[in-house]
Formats: C-alpha cells, sequence, structure tokens
C-alpha cells in the first residue's frame, strides 16, 4: 500500500526521434520529415524530495511509534486484565490494537528507508508491506464489527445475549485476520531494487511488464471498494441508525455514547478520507479515464504520499476515542495502576463514586 515517489514515471524524454529513424530504417525521405513530439505521450520525470523533507517524514514516523505504542499497549493491558467480563466490542477492541501495534512496531523500517533507503533486503521488504497491507483492511473490518455491535445492542436491545454475541465476535475476529491476511497478498508483489534516478534500493511494487497495469489496476479497485467504500456504507447505516435511536432516548449514558460514536466516525473520515480520495484520482489517472499534464501526474503522487502517513495518525488515536473516552476504561485503569502502587487510594475512589451510576448496556463496554 505504501507509495514511493521515486517510483513514479521515472523514465526520460525524448526531444528528437528523426535521428533515431535515420539510424534504424535509413529512409531518405524521412530526412525532410519534421517530428513534432506529443507532450501527452512522454512520460513524467520522478521527484526527488529535499533531505529536509525525507527528515521531517523520518521523525514523524519515530512520533508515530512513540505515540501509538504505550497508547496500544495500555488498552491491552487493561481489557487483557479483565478478560471474564468482557463485551463483544472489548473484544474488537482488543483485536483493532493487535493490528494497531503491528503497525506501529514496522514504522521505525519506514524512518529508516526515507534516508538511506530500503536497507533491509528482500524478505522484510515483503513482510512490512504485508503488515502494512494486513492493518490497512483489519482496522476498518473491526470499526464494521464494533459499529454493528453497537446497533445490535442500543437499536435491537440485544444485551440479554451478551454470551452469544461475545461468542460470535471471537468467530468475527478469526474471519476479519483471515480475510485481512487473504485481501494483503498482492502486499508480495513488493520487490527491493535498485532505483537509477535516486541512486538508491527502494521497497516498492514490481509486477511482470505484460500485466501491470491489469494488476495494479485490480489491487487498487480491490483496496477502493473492500477496503473503504463498502466498510463506510455499513458504518454509517449503523451509526446512523443508533444515533437516531439515541435522539429519541433521554439519560446522560445515551447522549455520552452517541458523542463517542459521532467521534470515532468522524475521526476515521478525517484520517483515511483524504487518502482514499487521492488514491481513486490516481487510479483513475493510470487508467486514463482522466487526463492529465505532469505537474499534475507530480502533484497527485505528492498528495497520494501526504495523505498515506496523515492516514497513519489514526493509530495513535484509536487508544483514545475507544478507550480513554469510556468512563469504564478509565476506572478500571484507576485500579489497575493503584494494584500496582502506580496511583493512589483517593484518585480511585474519587472516580470509582463519579462513574457509579454508569450502569447501562451503553456503557459497560470500554467504548
Amino acid at each position: 500500500m505504501m507509495t514511493d515517489l521515486n517510483t513514479s514515471y521515472h523514465m526520460g524524454t525524448i526531444k528528437d526521434f528523426s535521428e533515431f529513424y535515420n539510424e534504424e530504417f535509413n529512409y531518405t525521405d524521412l530526412n525532410e520529415t519534421e517530428f513534432v513530439v506529443d507532450e501527452k505521450t512522454l512520460l513524467c520525470s520522478s521527484i526527488n524530495m529535499a533531505d529536509a523533507i525525507n527528515i521531517s517524514f523520518c521523525v514523524f514516523y519515530v512520533f508515530i511509534f512513540l505515540m501509538a505504542i504505550p497508547g496500544n499497549l495500555i488498552v491491552g493491558w487493561v481489557i487483557g486484565s479483565n478478560r471474564r467480563s468482557l463485551s463483544a466490542s472489548d473484544v474488537y477492541l482488543f483485536n483493532l490494537m493487535l493490528a494497531d501495534t503491528l503497525l506501529a512496531l514496522v514504522l521505525p523500517f519506514s524512518a529508516v528507508s526515507v534516508i538511506e533507503g530500503w536497507v533491509f533486503g528482500d524478505v522484510l521488504c515483503k513482510l512490512v508491506n504485508l503488515v502494512k497491507e494486513v492493518n490497512f483492511y483489519t482496522s476498518i473490518l473491526f470499526l464494521v464489527c464494533i459499529s454493528v455491535d453497537r446497533y445490535l445492542v442500543i437499536v435491537r436491545a440485544m444485551e440479554s445475549r451478551k454470551a452469544q454475541r461475545r461468542l460470535c465476535s471471537g468467530v468475527a475476529c478469526v474471519l476479519v485476520w483471515v480475510l485481512g491476511f487473504v485481501l494483503s497478498l498482492p502486499s508480495l508483489y513488493n520487490e527491493a531494487f535498485y532505483n537509477q534516478h535516486s541512486q538508491k534500493i527502494i521497497c516498492a511494487e514490481r509486477f511482470e511488464t505484460d500485466h501491470a497495469d491489469e494488476w495494479r489496476l485490480a489491487t487498487r479497485i480491490m483496496r477502493h471498494l473492500l477496503g473503504f467504500l463498502l466498510p463506510l456504507v455499513v458504518m454509517l447505516v449503523c451509526y446512523s441508525v443508533t444515533v437516531a435511536r439515541l435522539l429519541r432516548t433521554r439519560g446522560f449514558q445515551r447522549h455520552k455514547a452517541m458523542k463517542v460514536i459521532v467521534a470515532v466516525v468522524v475521526v476515521f473520515l478525517l484520517c483515511w478520507t483524504p487518502f482514499h480520495v487521492s488514491m481513486m484520482v490516481d487510479t483513475l489517472m493510470r487508467a486514463k479515464v482522466v487526463h492529465f499534464n505532469c505537474f499534475a501526474r507530480t502533484s497527485m503522487d505528492i498528495a497520494v504520499f501526504a495523505t498515506q502517513n496523515f492516514g497513519l495518525l489514526h493509530c495513535c488515536v484509536n487508544p483514545v476515542l475507544y478507550a480513554f473516552v469510556g468512563e469504564k476504561f478509565r476506572r478500571r485503569l484507576l485500579q489497575l495502576l493503584h494494584r500496582n502502587g502506580l496511583l493512589n487510594r483517593i484518585s480511585v475512589s474519587r472516580s470509582s463514586r463519579s462513574s457509579s451510576s454508569l450502569t447501562s448496556e451503553v456503557t459497560s463496554s470500554f467504548l
């Protein structure tokens, strides 16, 4: 999924074909022919990012790594310490934490590659991109599972079937991981190879020349449909119905749950919609559905690269949105800190009294 600006359109341009025809065919009538190059048929030159920009992205990857790892590990610690009372959404949240943690663990490879090029070999090139692709699919699929579970609890009032929903959530998580892995198999086309323009070894997609455009278009369409559009439709439908039901009810617990739901959708859209829109436009350009010049091509390469990195922030905000906003999560976190001698008893007792009234199923999970 990760895009390298140095891999896009790095062929040179030919200004005059007359010498080529004279040497190749030795046609005398070509000497009087004037050759005019059609600019639309020329390949655009690649982009060389300045060292300062590369260093900035390196720092950005390290920042996400340092923010995501502790936050997601805290989520896993709290959820894992209460395995007996987990709801279905908690199970999805735990798996979402695993996906985000795996993504954060491979970010140091990206940090090094933007400075030194890819120095980790072909096997790690495939493995790192496989992890990124698996996170790409599983993260949004787990969000879909959470939206469906919230719909079942709040709209369909399936609180009495909590044990059954928890069993189904375990099966759903296995299916999500398997589906995410299968959909990520095209990432194995990534290879480590020397790029003459950047004069560095890079890790990028390399399809067979005869079918490169077809394979690239097929994988792009799969990402657009299964990795964004269809899951987004399911999320929006479930959350729209859920919010509509909450608006017809009264009570602090219900309205607080509505705020969390709205935050979930808004932050996800803010993080990943720019990237998917950029990728869709880029796909239309590559499929020659949309006409473009070199300036538009270069601008789109930059947009895809920038929005892709911006989307990585989502693995940092997930612990905040799905965990720290929840009253029950904060109470359990404070209790764990006190149990391990990291917090005094007064803070825990105050937190417990302030959240003792939140007993409905809407707030019984960590969401």
